[in-house]
């Protein structure tokens, strides 16, 4: 009796083991890494094939190990799935790699037009820089034509004025004299004849108010030492007087009486006399100076 329980007991444990599939771990290995590789976005794109491929082998390494077909065929074709899985996924990574390639040429491409669009803007703003120096340089140089024509003029005005007033270039300077037809003999009153060359002297040195003048007063030698220095005193501020009344600032000019001392003719005869009394007007330069020898009078 016992025997036939134990048998019976046998055969129910041999039925079940018939009926209950069996586990594979390079099955297990083989679907996960299936299931990796179907889960990346570029599967299908890159490796659809491997993919199919990986899947057919799972299934018949599956469909092996249901029909209880030899462990070997089985890992085999589990392998097989493996390996179709692995390429695959050699596939997906290498089409990321071209992704990234992609990306970073796109970016380089960005990089390098950003840099030529600031190197044209800055061409540009160069450029633009340059014309505007250019057209202030043609500005400056239209001014400094301007300037050099106007100072060519007023030169050409003050030696026309300075010819009106018959100066003459001498070692003290240009100098005009003004000779006792200004005066009454013995007097230091200014006669009215003598209105147009003041006007001109004081329309000069106001156009050129940087110019300076010495004015000075000669006589002959008739009289004493002192009455000839206080006459010639008296005739030079007269004139300074005249060139005061017509707007010449009092900083530009300073009168001196030389006295007798001073002739640059002959005292022994009448004209010789009427050339010694006059009134001599030294000018500086256009800076204001005057020549060492300003206050040296000639004498002849």
């Amino acid at each position: 009796m016992n025997k036939i329980i134990i048998v019976g007991a046998s055969a129910v444990v041999l039925a079940a083991c018939a009926t209950a599939p069996q586990r594979s771990e390079q099955i297990e290995q083989a679907r996960a890494q299936i299931q990796t590789l179907s889960a990346d976005p570029l599967a299908q794109e890159a490796a659809a094939r491997d993919l199919d491929a990986a899947r057919t082998s799972l299934r018949e390494a599956e469909q092996a190990l249901q029909d209880r077909r030899p462990e070997p065929v089985v890992d085999h074709l589990a392998y097989v799935a493996e390996r179709h899985a692995e390429a695959g996924e050699a596939r997906v990574a290498e089409a990321h790699a071209r992704q990234e390639i992609a990306r970073a040429q796109e970016e380089r491409n960005q990089i390098l037009l950003a840099a030529r669009e600031r190197e044209t803007q800055n061409a540009q703003v160069l450029a633009a820089n340059a014309q505007a120096q250019a057209a202030d340089a043609r500005g400056q140089a239209a001014d400094a034509r301007s300037q050099a024509q106007q100072a060519q003029q007023q030169l050409a005005d003050a030696q026309q004025q300075l010819a009106d007033l018959q100066a003459k270039k001498t070692d003290r300077g240009l100098v005009v004299t003004l000779g006792d037809v200004l005066f009454d003999t013995g007097q230091a009153t200014l006669k009215p004849g003598a209105d147009l060359r003041f006007n001109r002297l004081a329309d000069y040195l106001k156009s050129h108010p940087d110019t300076k003048i010495i004015i000075e007063g000669h006589t002959d030698s008739r009289g004493s030492d002192s009455y000839n220095e206080t006459l010639s005193e008296r005739r030079a501020q007269a004139v300074a007087n005249a060139l005061e009344s017509r707007g010449v600032s009092g900083d530009q000019y300073r009168a001196i009486g030389r006295g007798k001392g001073y002739p640059v003719a002959s005292n022994d005869t009448p004209e010789g006399r009427q050339q010694n009394r006059r009134v001599e007007i030294i000018f500086s330069d256009s800076s204001g100076r005057f020549a060492q020898s300003a206050d040296q009078p000639i004498q002849r």
